[in-house]
């Protein structure tokens, strides 16, 4: 399970002597992993090689040391260790994450791009900032999975008046982002012809609590369950895009429990 490697490999056997250094100083300059094991850890054996794995297809972003628990019993009392395998990333030498246990590897991925964004992540970001066409493009293409840039360009084309592309773009992600299920259905609703456009035009002016009074209103004008579950959607995308503190988004997200009571 543990490896004696060189300074400069993303994956290597770290102890009390040199975690000062290996772990907490070099976290100061990238993300470093710490994955506290055991030999005789039947989990820690399963989830080594994922650790390991996912770790070096970033090498160079960030670094991952395997500490023996049994070896270096105060850095694992230090780090309130309970149980193992457990994980910890340390950021500018404190711990900044973790998880324990032998976590699937679709986890593992997500625990690390949370750490370092994927290349494919950092151009969605940056198309995402600059708005152009263009490379959003570009960045679904790339990362199709990636929300911001998916909803960024469903988001364009709706404003440009094109509902049937940017049905087509929001609709892969719509069982799994409530944003993408939201222009999903405004898509859906303005490709029919039959969308409330006031609402929508207000929104895009930036009036939200305009947008979703006059969204309330057409809940409760609905003729039917399937027009209620479309305004619905809409509703709930524009609730997350303004954030669970916002105060407008709780006063309508109460509205329209209410309403659909």
């Amino acid at each position: 399970m543990g490896m004696e490697t060189s300074s400069t490999t993303a994956v290597f056997d770290v102890s009390e002597a040199d975690f000062q250094a290996r772990v907490i100083e070099r976290s100061r300059e990238l993300p470093v992993v710490v994955d506290f094991w055991a030999e005789w850890c039947g989990p820690c054996r399963a989830l080594g090689p994922v650790l390991e794995g996912a770790v070096a297809a970033r090498a160079g972003k960030v670094e991952l040391a395997k500490l023996d628990v049994d070896a270096n019993r105060s850095l694992a009392a230090r780090y309130r260790v309970q149980g193992i395998p457990a994980v910890k990333a340390f950021r500018n030498g404190e711990v900044a994450a973790e998880f324990t246990g032998a976590v699937p590897p679709t986890q593992v991925e997500s625990f690390l791009d949370a750490l370092v964004p994927s290349e494919a992540d950092q151009v969605a970001a940056e198309a995402v900032a600059s708005g152009d066409e263009v490379a959003l493009r570009r960045a679904v293409e790339s990362a199709p999975h990636q929300p911001a840039a998916v909803n960024a360009l469903a988001r364009l084309l709706l404003r440009r008046g094109e509902p049937a592309e940017a049905l087509e773009v929001a609709t892969p992600l719509a069982d799994t982002d409530f944003v993408s299920a939201g222009l999903a259905a405004r898509a859906e609703m303005e490709e029919a012809g039959d969308a409330p456009a006031e609402a929508f035009e207000a929104w895009d002016e930036g009036d939200h609590d305009r947008a979703l009074d006059i969204l309330q209103q057409a809940v409760a004008a609905a003729p039917d369950a399937a027009r209620r579950d479309l305004l619905r959607r809409v509703m709930v995308g524009l609730f997350t895009e303004l954030g669970a503190d916002d105060p407008v988004a709780s006063r309508h997200r109460r509205r329209l429990a209410a309403a659909l009571g």
